[in-house]
């Protein structure tokens, strides 16, 4: 049994930022593989299916970013999933737009989801990290700026790729682990 977590902000007027793009994950899978209707519980939004015959709980906290962490330790409590069953797909301004990455464990790299996360149930879950470009300054005002603003056409259709992209990829994380969803991952990206 998995949890998977799309982070992003509730409410329309975030749904199409970079910050978003965990949330827009979500919502592919959700569709792709025909999950139950969301509901709310646990702080967020909750659908339950099944990819490639794994047991699956998609979750989209409704907390807002920096309390992300409340959401995912409340759902993965009441269904007792350990954190390398949990998958927490995120947003990452180090990575360019054509760019997906997937580890293990490590540091939250100053996002708050991942921090908030990490001191609720430990670092040690899968990571998958979107790309959505860096701000040409790296003061705090620019930074979230760049990650509540919108995607331009090319950054857009990057996005979209890659979303599907984890679609395609996500049974093989789920089957094996992430370092050979990882391999996989970088043969596709390689080809484009």
């Amino acid at each position: 049994m998995f949890l998977v977590v799309g982070l992003g902000n509730p409410g329309a007027e975030y749904a199409a930022t970079r910050h978003n793009v965990g949330f827009m994950a979500a919502d592919e899978l959700h569709r792709r593989y025909n999950f139950s209707p969301w509901r709310a519980k646990f702080d967020g939004l909750i659908a339950e299916g099944l990819i490639d015959g794994e047991k699956v709980y998609l979750l989209k906290p409704q907390t807002f970013m920096n309390l992300s962490g409340n959401s995912v330790v409340k759902a993965a409590h009441f269904y007792k999933i350990l954190p390398q069953n949990i998958v927490v797909i995120h947003d990452d301004m180090d990575l360019p737009t054509d760019k997906i990455k997937a580890k293990i464990g490590g540091g939250a790299g100053g996002h708050n989801g991942l921090k908030s996360i990490d001191s609720a149930i430990s670092p040690n879950y899968n990571r998958i990290r979107l790309g959505v470009g860096h701000p040409i300054s790296k003061s705090e005002d620019s930074v979230v700026n760049h990650v509540l603003s919108g995607f331009g056409k090319a950054d857009k259709e990057n996005i979209e790729r890659n979303i599907d992209i984890i679609a395609d990829l996500l049974p093989i994380l789920l089957k094996k682990n992430v370092a050979e969803f990882s391999n996989q991952l970088g043969m596709i990206l390689a080809k484009k």
